[in-house]
């Protein structure tokens, strides 16, 4: 009894000690048995995909539920056969061959997954377009990813039929997922689907996939320019899929999805984990604050994906007092995302119940993630002595005027201290490789540092600056370059001068990020000049920017200035402009604000600027 008690103090000791043991151990050893399956994956012969892992569970549980969309239930067996049919259709009418890419231009549905399945059977990717982009956005991501097949919603038939001279021209075969189209220059698919066979596909159509073939290629602003087609390779898909039973997932779990499929997290993160676990899906086909819990009632979900955004928006919802409907009335018990801001993790967990938040930090084509395991509110993760022995990486001094890393009188870039913020850059290694950006070799090259604590060595930028505390958690801090995110999306501020300037009565165009009380993010907003003899039309304006850029990009804000402050190698200088921000109070240079009522740019008054703060002008 004695050695009992002392044995009950020794571990009470341990625990003031170091409070985050027993979380840190379950986290290692989740982390050593994802590492043990891949690398049991890699040994195999043939190499082992996920695709491989789904047939698995389709041959042990075929009845098992799948896939759940609105009033549907999809089986394990239901979802091999149907991608069975559209990998057959796509072999007799798109003459795909295995090393082919094919673009997906879908919402989120059933057909998405399927068609990736599909796709993966014959031995082809897939380049996940964003299906809010328009005109010269969707030319250059379709471009630049390579494909020779475009396969589109019927929804999206008018976006399509806006680029198709262009996309004639160079020789694509467009589809449309309808069962009849009399555009010249489409075709129509799910026909062709009905009518093929549902039998297997040959294996061998398959047989040279290894771990560095692109498995899926996904859009990213990054830190700069246009999107950029991230190479997801085999290797990689498998590391993001393994993601979700490093935060304790299991295949009794029932998923819901609703972020967009063509994102990382939706895709990789909600899909790919599924099949990794043998788990159930829900897809949800656009994230909806009223009808979530009603949602995770209905199919009895137990794990749901977030952004910063739809937690506050779900926290913002009216409370409900039926007993049935009540906010704690549900299964969820752990919740997978990133960007959850402190406040509002608090007020999530005292409404909803204890769900176990899971925040992480991971970028779509980087080298490196962090997972806040041991739920400390406002962290992204925690320094990990084994992760970064594993993952090497360092947070270093960062010139914001600059944009570059400092570096010491030997040329080596230099690590902040504790409490500091600095640039977290990661080491390219065999075991966390950088695939780069497809048909991109100059913005891959721009993505890596070199010689950062020693000749030779390369380094993944992130792009993203941190801290660490006192307990070794660690806290995003900001992100550096032409880029913010708003919405859940990233925005480029190239991109959106780019659009700008198209218009005809804009000279120049400075855009940035701008933060407003009561949203996630910074919201666009441009400093323009005006052409010679021209005035601001707030109309035109707006068509131009609803014309070329999907909702979340469209600057909110527009400021007019005689001239656009620039560094001395002409650089322009967003610094200032961020710090004014919108304020007309501060600012004595017209201002506009966007307004979807009147559809055009409003003067943005005091009255208008205290209506935004309060919450009661949306934008």
């Amino acid at each position: 009894m004695r050695s009992f008690l002392i044995a009950i103090i020794l571990l009470f000791a341990l625990r003031l000690r170091y409070p985050y043991l027993i979380a840190e151990a379950k986290y290692m050893r989740r982390i050593a048995i994802a590492m043990y399956r891949t690398t049991k994956y890699l040994k195999s012969k043939p190499f082992y995909t996920l695709l491989d892992r789904f047939l698995d569970s389709v041959r042990k549980n075929p009845h098992k539920a799948f896939i759940r969309f609105q009033d549907e239930t999809y089986s394990y067996a239901q979802t091999d056969k149907q991608s069975n049919k559209i990998a057959r259709s796509l072999l007799k009418h798109a003459d795909l061959h295995e090393g082919d890419t094919v673009a997906l231009l879908l919402g989120n549905e059933p057909m998405f997954l399927w068609m990736w399945l599909a796709l993966a059977k014959i031995g082809c990717s897939a380049a996940l377009l964003n299906h809010n982009i328009r005109s010269k956005s969707f030319l250059h991501c379709f471009t630049c990813c390579g494909a020779t097949v475009l396969i589109a919603g019927a929804e999206l038939q008018d976006a399509v039929e806006e680029v198709l001279p262009a996309l004639r021209e160079q020789g694509i075969s467009v589809y449309i997922l309808t069962d009849h189209v009399t555009t010249e220059g489409l075709e129509s698919l799910t026909d062709k689907i009905a009518q093929a066979s549902d039998e297997p596909i040959p294996a061998d159509l398959r047989a040279n996939i290894s771990l560095s073939s692109p498995a899926v290629y996904i859009y990213t602003s990054g830190t700069t320019g246009l999107p950029k087609a991230a190479v997801i390779a085999q290797l990689r898909l498998w590391a993001m899929a393994n993601f979700p039973s490093i935060c304790g997932v299991t295949s009794d779990d029932v998923v819901y999805v609703c972020l967009p499929l063509y994102h990382s997290a939706g895709f990789a993160i909600g899909f790919g984990g599924a099949i990794e676990r043998g788990a159930t899906v829900v897809v949800k086909s656009k994230f909806s604050s009223s009808q979530f819990w009603d949602d995770c009632r209905k199919y009895n979900v137990t794990v749901i994906q977030y952004i910063g955004e739809t937690m506050r928006y779900l926290c913002n919802t009216p409370k409900v007092f039926e007993h049935f409907k009540n906010d704690q009335v549900h299964n969820v018990r752990m919740a997978i995302g990133n960007g959850i801001r402190p406040e509002v993790w608090r007020t999530f967990i005292r409404r909803f119940g204890n769900v176990d938040i899971k925040e992480f930090y991971g970028a779509t084509e980087g080298t490196l993630g962090f997972l806040n395991y041991a739920g400390k509110i406002g962290a992204v993760g925690r320094v990990n002595y084994f992760h970064k022995k594993i993952y090497p990486y360092a947070l270093v001094k960062f010139d914001q005027e600059q944009e570059e890393p400092v570096r010491n009188a030997e040329g080596f870039c230099i690590e902040v201290a504790q409490g500091e913020t600095g640039l977290l850059v990661s080491k390219i290694t065999q075991k966390a490789r950088f695939a780069g950006y497809a048909r991109d070799p100059k913005q891959t090259e721009k993505k890596k540092l070199y010689n950062v604590f020693e000749k030779g060595d390369v380094y993944f930028n992130s792009g993203d600056l941190f801290r660490t505390d006192h307990e070794n958690f660690i806290y995003f801090q900001d992100r550096v370059g032409d880029t913010f995110r708003w919405k859940g999306e990233n925005v480029s501020t190239n991109e959106v001068s780019d659009i700008l300037t198209m218009a005809a009565s804009i000279e120049e165009a400075n855009v940035y990020g701008v933060t407003v009380q009561g949203y996630e993010g910074r919201t666009g907003m441009a400093t323009i000049t005006l052409k010679k003899d021209h005035q601001f039309e707030p109309d035109a304006i707006f068509s131009h920017m609803t014309t070329y850029l999907p909702s979340y990009a469209r600057p909110r804000f527009i400021r007019i200035q005689d001239c656009l402050a620039v560094t001395c190698t002409f650089k322009q200088l967003k610094g200032k402009l961020v710090e004014e921000g919108f304020n007309p109070a501060v600012i004595t240079d017209p201002l506009f604000v966007l307004d979807e009522t009147v559809k055009s740019y409003r003067p943005l008054t005091r009255d208008a600027y205290q209506s935004i703060l309060d919450g009661h002008f949306r934008l």
